[in-house]
């Protein structure tokens, strides 16, 4: 009898202490999945900073070094967001080689989970990011939060594509979301708007459908082989495909290749500009890093959720960063785009996950 009691009082201990174990871990993920949000407004901010700096400064300056209008809106925004993922590559395989993990990554490349990142990153690199660079360009931190409609655009196209569930609870969350893209849009029609801001946010949607239907693609991928792997080529390819293939196609659109040739041995040259791309590239991977990893910890859902709070701390560490410390102009928000940013966050975490699952959780435990 007392053998029984005390068999009883281990396995109950056992149980709390996994239990307690199964909480912490849970927590623990919930922190570096925010803190993957916080990263990317951090890379946000010093990719914008690197755009200033430099030989990037005589391209965007008073006299635009002889630029056509196309070039600097649309070929520098792609060299701006193909020097920070080359950056965030080389990040990425130097973690890689410390990890012990780059044999791993050579042999993942021509596998079916390798090439169907390969495919998400070619979707999420040279379309994308440049989108998400451009509309940063011309209408500053507030595209920010629009390109956090990522998540919602993820949840239809996985319906559409993958007959993945959308309920009722989603609907709203996206409803949320679209509210919060229209509030955020409305401060870019008033009279003392900046020029080319409607243009800007725009084109910031275009960056949000290509992460939506990256986030779909890639979540087969990651579901196969090692995240960090994932990251390594998702980086890898990005950088790549934007520099030799992207880049290229728009310099003969603005006249031929040997523009953009010459533009992209400039920026690499650009010590004081790349001193701040290399600070983005390393941001960016951390992000991506932390997000996965917050992902396999706390759920995809609820990890989904966290890193879209990026849409307040984006376009607030590029005010801190670059109104605050830097004194650049232009960089302070409307009182109404920090409340759709907070509504965005709310919309994003209804898509994800029903909130009142988080005071459950914490019952159980």
């Amino acid at each position: 009898m007392q053998n029984i009691i005390k068999n009883t009082t281990v396995n109950e201990a056992a149980v709390i202490a996994k239990r307690k174990l199964s909480a912490q871990f849970f927590k623990k993920g919930i922190t570096i999945a925010l803190f993957s949000g916080l990263m990317y407004g951090f890379y946000s901010a010093f990719l914008t900073l690197g755009m200033t700096k430099g030989v990037w400064g005589d391209w965007t300056g008073v006299n635009s070094a002889g630029l056509s209008a196309f070039v600097i809106t649309y070929l520098l925004g792609a060299l701006g967001s193909a020097v920070n993922d080359v950056c965030s590559a080389v990040w990425a395989v130097i973690y890689a080689i410390i990890k012990g993990k780059f044999g791993d990554f050579l042999r993942c490349i021509n596998t079916t989970p390798g090439r169907v990142m390969m495919l998400a990153a070619l979707i999420g690199g040279p379309i994308a990011s440049t989108a998400y660079v451009i509309g940063l360009q011309m209408a500053g931190s507030i595209v920010i939060p629009i390109t956090a409609l990522c998540p919602a655009i993820g949840a239809i196209l996985g319906r559409i594509l993958f007959k993945q569930e959308l309920n009722k609870r989603m609907i709203l969350g996206i409803a949320i979301c679209v509210c919060a893209s229209f509030m955020i849009g409305s401060t870019g029609i008033t009279g003392d708007a900046p020029k080319g801001m409607l243009l800007g946010i725009c084109i910031a949607f275009i960056a949000a459908l290509g992460w939506g239907f990256e986030g779909c693609v890639a979540g087969y991928g990651t579901s196969m082989i090692d995240s960090e792997i994932g990251i390594t080529i998702r980086q890898a390819t990005a950088g790549l495909s934007n520099l030799i293939i992207f880049i290229p196609i728009l310099g003969m659109i603005a006249g031929g290749v040997n523009i953009s040739a010459g533009l992209v041995a400039q920026a690499f040259t650009s010590g004081s500009a790349m001193i701040w791309f290399a600070a983005s590239g390393l941001c960016a991977f951390i992000s991506f890093m932390t997000w996965y990893k917050g992902n396999s910890m706390c759920g995809a859902a609820l990890g989904m959720a966290c890193n879209g709070t990026y849409s307040f701390w984006g376009p607030f560490c590029c005010w801190i960063l670059l109104g605050v410390i830097f004194g650049i102009d232009g960089w302070s928000l409307p009182p109404i785009a920090w409340g759709a940013a907070v509504l965005m966050i709310v919309g994003i975490l209804v898509i994800a996950m029903n909130p009142l699952d988080l005071f459950r959780k914490k019952e159980v435990r």
